[in-house]
């Protein structure tokens, strides 16, 4: 069995890279702040326009609830189907792609919720979808 007789020296840690790194980035921050510096300075008079309505993406669908007594609920809110048509129109005037959902009580005459669906296609709404739930009993 050979016995060691030299002692191992240490692996040593080469910083270097790490060194130039930073430095790189200390230089990309300078410039970059240079530039700003230059865009703030120009006096320039930018073009107005008319608000067109947001940017953002649409939100999610509006939950319509149509309860047996003939509560319709617009989220949170209760309203006649006047103000829904209105609440609604204007939500679709700022976001195009607004989509509605319904869910009505399984004792409400579909007469109402089809009068609700007549309401939000007239407040310009084309995607609606009805909210039903499955049974657990499969025939």
């Amino acid at each position: 069995m050979p016995l060691k007789t030299h002692n191992e020296e240490a692996p040593a840690l080469n910083l270097t890279p790490m060194i130039d790194i930073l430095f790189l980035l200390i230089i990309f921050f300078m410039v970059g702040s240079k530039f700003t510096e230059m865009e703030r300075s120009v006096d320039l008079d930018v073009p107005q326009v008319s608000d067109m309505g947001a940017l953002t993406a649409a939100p999610e669908k509006k939950v319509i609830n149509i309860f047996r007594d003939g509560r319709v609920m617009l989220g949170t809110q209760e309203v006649n189907l006047e103000d829904l048509k209105t609440h609604l129109a204007a939500s679709q005037a700022e976001y195009q792609d607004l989509g509605v959902l319904v869910r009505g009580d399984s004792d409400v005459p579909f007469q109402q919720v089809a009068t609700v669906l007549t309401t939000v296609r007239q407040a310009g709404i084309a995607e609606m979808a009805i909210s039903v739930r499955l049974s657990s009993e499969r025939r």
